[in-house]
């Protein structure tokens, strides 16, 4: 046992010494010594158990504690500090030593590279280095045990913490992964950097009760169960835990990296059953589930300059023939160049709008200065040969992007698929919008079919076909707008190893560089 000064009552202090004397006297007796030189060794113990190297100081520790997590800004080193500077009890250490969660703490750092962690940075050398000594009350001047004790209980308290909360929430703030700098020249020439965060799955972050929580488990010598609480559960991370084990080099990088987000807890889950539509950027692959079945389709994301962003959404309405708004990047870029062209603009179907009234402008009068600065709009026609194609299906974010057709479709048959400016161009939309429409009769279905431009497939449709033609370059407006009878979960994400349409897991490109930008912030603990 150990001598904790402001601990225990006396009577305790004294269970030490007791303890001592029987020890000595056995030991003493069985080898015969004169009661002389008992008395002596007696004492001379006594002497040494209550000298300072043995003493424990419980403020002195908590002290150490705090000053030691001041150095840091994280929300969890602010914990601890107002943990323990506000006398809560001691974690892992009592007057008998190493209490037993630190034990169960210590075994499950030693496991620590069935995570891919490496044990140095979780300090479990130093760790046991300092158990030890307490398991074998080795103290000396050099080593004092309140000196062994603070350190101990310093550094089982930072690793517990790190790891429960990195298995619960992440080891690397998203923000900091999905972050795209852009450079642009200002007036006098210099490139100036411009950061946009491309992500927008909004995730949980601990608390100050999920810490306190953490801790309670501990004193309730529930350290395990702990752990095991807050590991993901869901079969991708499991999956790419096993190919862990044998996994070396750049793909044992590449499955830390999707671990990583794995731990990533959105504050709405991606669900893993029900209606759900699921784009993954790096397969290039949109998925839309509905119970056992997946409808699977190629799709067009963002250039590595105009990334398509990462959300959570709702799907609510499509809409057929929609007008296309031409953003001003590409305002400035390509159409500006051609004011007062009146053919350019006829050709492409494009109608310039004054922003301030709303009226129409004749393209023969439009200067370049008034498309750049932004007194003018531009759009483009909704029907055949619209850039967004025949259907855009809409949902809420903060990047005005969407999912939508296109009127060039010959890029599906590339392996790499980066070209919009940020939209998800998707291959098949007519069988999307069917999915989305759930239970939808066959008219509806016709309806949208004749809009698109579809040929139809009831004998209802080609009558109305027949009984309406159409002149040259007009289209059908059968339908314009179609709202949705359930909203549809949404997510874009960003996986380089993710499960196809039929489960199997596949390695895919790190287009837009994000594994490089979480490997950054997480070997330093891998």
């Amino acid at each position: 046992m150990l001598h904790y000064q402001g601990w225990q009552s006396d009577k305790k202090s004294h269970s030490l010494i007791f303890a001592i004397l029987s020890l000595v006297i056995l030991f003493t007796a069985c080898n015969g010594h004169h009661e002389k030189q008992d008395v002596e060794t007696i004492k001379n113990v006594i002497g040494e158990m209550k000298s300072e190297q043995y003493v424990m100081d419980a403020q002195s520790i908590r002290k150490y504690i705090v000053e030691s997590c001041r150095q840091y800004a994280s929300s969890r080193y602010k914990f601890m500090a107002q943990y323990y500077e506000n006398n809560g009890a001691l974690l892992w250490t009592d007057r008998y030593g190493l209490r037993p969660q630190a034990d169960s703490l210590i075994a499950r750092l030693h496991q620590i590279d069935e995570y891919g962690f490496s044990p140095q940075a979780f300090q479990i050398d130093e760790i046991e280095a300092d158990a030890q000594r307490v398991r074998n009350l080795d103290f000396d001047r050099s080593h004092p045990a309140g000196k062994i004790c603070a350190s101990l209980e310093y550094r089982l308290s930072k690793a517990y913490l790190r790891l429960v909360t990195g298995q619960r929430y992440g080891f690397v703030n998203p923000h900091k992964a999905y972050v795209f700098q852009t450079a642009k020249a200002d007036t006098t020439g210099t490139m100036r950097g411009k950061m946009t965060l491309l992500y927008d799955l909004p995730v949980e972050y601990p608390s100050a009760e999920f810490y306190q929580q953490a801790f309670n488990e501990v004193l309730a010598n529930r350290v395990g169960e702990e752990m095991d609480r807050n590991e993901p559960t869901d079969p991708l991370y499991k999956e790419l835990k096993r190919r862990l084990h044998d996994a070396k080099g750049p793909d044992r990088r590449r499955i830390l990296v999707n671990m990583e987000r794995c731990r990533w807890r959105k504050a709405h889950e991606v669900s893993l059953s029900g209606r759900r539509v699921v784009v993954n950027i790096p397969a290039f692959e949109l998925y839309a589930y509905q119970e056992d079945q997946c409808l699977s389709m190629r799709i067009g994301c963002g250039t590595s300059e105009t990334r398509t962003p990462l959300l959570s959404s709702e799907i609510t309405y499509f809409q057929v023939n929609p007008e296309w708004g031409i953003p001003q990047s590409i305002i400035n870029k390509d159409v500006a160049r051609h004011a007062g062209d009146s053919s350019y603009f006829a050709k492409h179907r494009y109608h310039i709008i004054e922003r301030a009234t709303g009226k129409h402008i004749d393209a023969r009068f439009v200067t370049r200065q008034m498309l750049t600065n932004g007194i003018c709009r531009v759009a483009q026609e909704g029907g055949p040969g619209n850039a967004m194609g025949r259907i855009v299906f809409r949902f809420k974010n903060n990047y005005s992007v969407y999912l939508h057709d296109t009127s060039s479709p010959g890029f599906f048959a590339n392996a790499v698929r980066m070209v919009s400016h940020g939209c998800v161009r998707i291959q098949k939309p007519f069988e999307f919008a069917q999915y989305l429409l759930e239970d939808a009769d066959e008219w509806t279905l016709e309806r949208i079919r004749i809009s698109m431009g579809i040929r139809p497939e009831t004998q209802r449709g080609r009558d109305y076909i027949r009984k309406h033609p159409l002149l040259e370059e007009k289209t059908y407006r059968l339908v314009s707008v179609m709202r949705l009878p359930h909203p549809v979960p949404i997510y874009i994400v960003y996986y380089t190893i993710y499960p196809d349409a039929e489960g199997q897991l596949q390695y895919y490109p790190d287009v837009y560089a994000y594994d490089d930008a979480i490997w950054n912030e997480i070997k330093t603990i891998s």
